[in-house]
C-alpha cells in the first residue's frame, strides 16, 4: 500500500494535495521553504530528525543526521526541524553525498543548509528555508532521531508523506494519507478538465465560476 499511494502522488504536485488536505479542514503545508539545489519535485516517507542548541550529557555520540541516513533507503525524505533561530547549517555536503548513496529522495530543513553548490552538482534536491556558510559544530546538535518534530506549523511524525515542489511542502498524516490522495487526484482530474476548457475557447471567468469556487467543498464530501 504504501509504495502505491507513493506511486500516485508522484503523479501530482503539491497544490493539488493542499486543496485536498483543505476540504478535510487538515493542516499541512508549509510555505517559504525552497529547493535550494534543483528543480525537482520530491515525494517520500518522512524521517525526522529534530536540532537543538542544547549539546547533549556526555557529548554528541553522532554527527547530526547521520542515524537517519544510515537508516533511510529509496522512498524516504529526511526532514529536520532546526529552528533554534541560530545561524547554523542543519545539513551539509558530506550528508548529502552520504544520503543520495543510501537512496534517499532528499531533505527538507526547517532552518538553512549548506554546501548548496556541491548538492547542486550532485542533483540531490535540498529544500530549506534558507542557506549558510556557517558549520553546526558547537552551535546546534542532534536533539532526537524519528520521533515527531514540527515544521512551520504543523506536525510532522515519523512516516508521514511528503510532497515538495516549486509552491510548497505538504505533509500528510500517515493515517489520512489514502483519503487525501483520492481527493487529489479527484481534483487533478477536475482541474485538467477547466484547464482544456479555457484552452479550447471556453472563457474563463465561465470555467472559473461558481463550479469552481465549490470545488472543495465538493471533494471533502
Amino acid at each position: 500500500m504504501s509504495n502505491d499511494l507513493l506511486d500516485r502522488l508522484k503523479k501530482m504536485d503539491s497544490c493539488a494535495v493542499s486543496d485536498a488536505m483543505d476540504s478535510l479542514g487538515l493542516p499541512g503545508e508549509v510555505t517559504g521553504i525552497k529547493n535550494q539545489t534543483t528543480k525537482n519535485k520530491i515525494v517520500g516517507r518522512a524521517l525526522t530528525v529534530e536540532l537543538g542548541s542544547k549539546a547533549p550529557e556526555g557529548g554528541s555520540a553522532r554527527h547530526l543526521c547521520s542515524g537517519a541516513i544510515e537508516s533511510g533507503k529509496s522512498g524516504n525524505i529526511i526532514v529536520i526541524q532546526q529552528s533554534t533561530g541560530i545561524d547554523a547549517a542543519g545539513w551539509g555536503g558530506v550528508l548529502s553525498n552520504a544520503a543520495q548513496y543510501n537512496g534517499i529522495e532528499g531533505v527538507i530543513v526547517e532552518g538553512p543548509a549548506r554546501d548548496i553548490d556541491e548538492a547542486a552538482g550532485l542533483g540531490f534536491s535540498v529544500y530549506a528555508r534558507g542557506h549558510t556558510a556557517r558549520t553546526a559544530r558547537g552551535r546546534v546538535y542532534e536533539q532526537c532521531f524519528n520521533q515527531p518534530i514540527t515544521v512551520g506549523d504543523v506536525k510532522v511524525s515519523p512516516g508521514d508523506y511528503v510532497i515538495a515542489d516549486g509552491s510548497a511542502v505538504v505533509f500528510i498524516p500517515e493515517n489520512r494519507a489514502e483519503e487525501v490522495i483520492k481527493i487529489a487526484e479527484r481534483i487533478v482530474a477536475k482541474e485538467k478538465l477547466m484547464t482544456e476548457a479555457v484552452r479550447s475557447g471556453t472563457p474563463v471567468g465561465t470555467v472559473m465560476g461558481s463550479n469552481y469556487e465549490n470545488m472543495l467543498d465538493d471533494m471533502g464530501k
